[in-house]
């Protein structure tokens, strides 16, 4: 079986993960580096925004330049955060029953409904979607949007923060759409492709004066 070996850069970003900080004479006994080289690698990393530095000031001598991860940096680090949410719904659907979800993603749908109505309220049509787009990007949904027709959109998200959820519980995806309705004041939002069934992105059509 092939070993992946890890770059200095690995190690470097493993050892802050580890020890939350460092200085570099502490990395440079760790790898058993020199200071220039260990610098070389640290240089690197801060450029790229995954690592960020600070001075602390010493009793004795110059103050230490001391490295820790940034919220970036920390990404690169796996988290299970969908996997035990997953593994609560269905903890809660055993116990408490169907209904109990369904409650629990429609409360969600309302909470969202007031954080976003606040953002978008008193403002036109255009403005509304708009805004609507930039909140989901805000919140990971890598959202584009694009307008079709004089009063008709196409809003598409590449990605979905929620989807580990969203494949075994489809009222995520029914509540968003419902959301959506809510806060644009409309009807006419239907979701015609939708990652959580095998499609690449979630694509959603708005007709502000479309009649059912």
């Amino acid at each position: 079986m092939n070993v992946v070996q890890k770059t200095t850069k690995d190690k470097i970003l493993d050892y802050l993960k580890k020890e939350s900080s460092l200085a570099v004479s502490d990395l440079t006994e760790l790898l058993d580096m020199t200071h220039m080289a260990i610098r070389k690698h640290l240089n690197i990393l801060e450029r790229d925004g995954l690592i960020v530095s600070k001075e602390v000031k010493q009793p004795i001598g110059r103050p230490s330049q001391i490295y820790s991860l940034t919220e970036r940096g920390e990404r690169l680090f796996p988290k299970n955060y969908e996997g035990i949410s997953v593994e609560f719904l269905y903890d809660i659907q055993d116990i408490y029953g169907e209904h109990a979800i369904s409650n629990l993603f429609k409360r969600r749908e309302q909470r969202l409904t007031k954080e976003y109505i606040k953002r978008i309220e008193q403002k036109s049509n255009h403005d509304k979607i708009n805004e609507l787009s930039k909140i989901q990007t805000e919140k990971g949904y890598m959202a584009n949007l694009s307008k079709t027709g004089e009063n008709s959109y196409e809003l598409i998200e590449y990605n979905c923060p929620i989807l580990a959820v969203a494949n075994e519980f489809k009222s995520a995806c029914t509540c968003e759409t419902q959301m959506f309705k809510n806060v644009l004041g409309t009807d006419n939002v239907k979701r015609v492709c939708c990652k959580s069934d095998g499609d690449n992105y979630c694509k959603f059509l708005v007709d502000f004066y479309k009649k059912d």
